[in-house]
């Protein structure tokens, strides 16, 4: 079913169905597509649109539409076929047609595409937020058991990748549960300021129907509806925010990848990943792979692509609705994936890591790794930080450490 073609007097070319459709990758929005045209279906049986028997019929009709999503079709070529819908919003209307026939073209009075698609996305949106902030919440809470397992175990602490001073194991979780705290306040900001309800905004300029937004909006969950219908239909801060948010905290993810790759390295030898959370190697036998942890590096790399490519698309847009958009969804999609994948994975592998606390206790028990303390000491005794700064360098050079530990150790 098209939605538009009345002042055209050929069909489409191929070529340009292939370039403007969106339905091989905007099905992931059906529920949210369906929930919003009941919503409006009342909305509009509210202002005489529809009496109350054909709200009940076209509400009865689209729940139904709803218990069975479009079918992932696999081996799509590159053109559409005749049989192919433009977008997730004809192929909704389509099965709504089946099923009660020309009254479901009553449903489209007074709302567009435009305010139709961005209503979707805001509620798919806030369930992917939802998500995200519960994954993240099972991580957080993941590295604070391993903390309390871990609080006595010392381990040198790094800075510029050389050992810096004695710290524990449940230091270093912590700093990670500080992050995702972080990650998760910016995903509940996101959320908040994305809480409005663009539905009743039309292509650009409202809707001429008296709909009762602000009913519309909390029937749909959100908190308000729209202030202003030109910026509702263009706005995508909501996509760029959560996508910021899953970027971050895919950042923190590969920072944590990096450090317990390190630490589970051979030379190092802290700690062992669990079989589960590991690979081998087809050649070498002895090996155990941190894929798990690579490849959660390698997906920061390639959210930071997925962000800064929405941004690119948004930067220039004039207002309202512009064909540019249709591109913001398929990044949402992927990066939504990708952390369903990586946070529960990255959880698991920290409950199962295998820390070794008498190898962690040996590295972290050298002198050098207390040498500030030694420098704090001799200034404790009135000489200036910057000279005893010195003093303990000096003896770090000559190798007459240990000498100058004893002498402090009497004092």
């Amino acid at each position: 079913m098209k939605m538009w073609g009345g002042r055209f007097e050929s069909e489409p070319s191929k070529l340009l169905r292939a370039l403007n459709d969106s339905f091989a990758f905007d099905r992931e929005l059906f529920a949210e597509d369906v929930q919003g045209s009941i919503a409006w279906a009342r909305a509009i049986g509210e202002c005489g649109v529809l009496t109350a028997s054909e709200v009940e019929a076209v509400v009865k009709a689209l729940e139904s539409v709803g218990q069975a999503p479009p079918p992932v079709r696999t081996g799509e070529g590159a053109c559409p076929t005749q049989d192919d819908h433009e977008d997730i919003h004809s192929y909704v209307e389509a099965k709504l047609f089946e099923k009660v026939g020309p009254l479901a073209g009553k449903l489209h009075t007074g709302r567009s595409r435009n305010d139709q698609v961005a209503t979707d996305l805001k509620l798919w949106l806030k369930k992917a937020s939802n998500e995200a902030v519960a994954q993240v919440a099972a991580l957080r809470a993941t590295l604070e058991r391993k903390a309390v397992a871990e609080s006595d175990t010392t381990m040198p602490g790094y800075t510029h990748s050389k050992q810096a001073e004695p710290i524990t194991f449940a230091l270093w979780c912590r700093a990670y549960v500080e992050m995702l705290t972080r990650d998760l306040s910016r995903f509940h900001d996101a959320s908040a300021r994305g809480d409005e309800c663009p539905l009743g905004s039309g292509a650009l300029a409202g809707t001429p129907l008296p709909v009762d937004r602000e009913k519309l909006a909390q029937a749909l969950g959100f908190a308000q509806p729209t202030r202003n219908s030109l910026d509702a239909v263009s706005d995508r801060d909501f996509a760029a925010e959560y996508l910021f948010a899953a970027t971050m905290t895919l950042s923190h993810l590969s920072h944590l990848a990096e450090d317990l790759i390190f630490y589970t390295t051979d030379e190092a030898a802290y700690a062992e990943l669990p079989d589960a959370m590991a690979t081998g190697s087809s050649r070498m036998p002895q090996k155990k792979n941190p894929d798990v942890l690579e490849l959660a590096r390698g997906h920061a790399g390639r959210a930071i692509g997925e962000l800064t490519g929405l941004l690119a698309v948004l930067k220039g847009l004039p207002l309202a609705y512009d064909k540019d958009l249709q591109l913001d969804k398929e990044p949402l999609f992927r990066i939504r994936h990708v952390l369903a994948l990586v946070l529960p994975a990255i959880a698991e592998l920290i409950s199962g890591l295998k820390v070794d606390r008498a190898r962690m206790a040996e590295a972290a028990s050298s002198d050098q790794l207390v040498a500030t303390s030694y420098a704090d000491k001799l200034a404790a005794t009135g000489i200036p930080f910057r000279q005893a700064h010195e003093i303990v360098g000096n003896a770090i050079r000559s190798g007459t450490l240990d000498e100058l530990a004893a002498s402090l150790k009497t004092k």
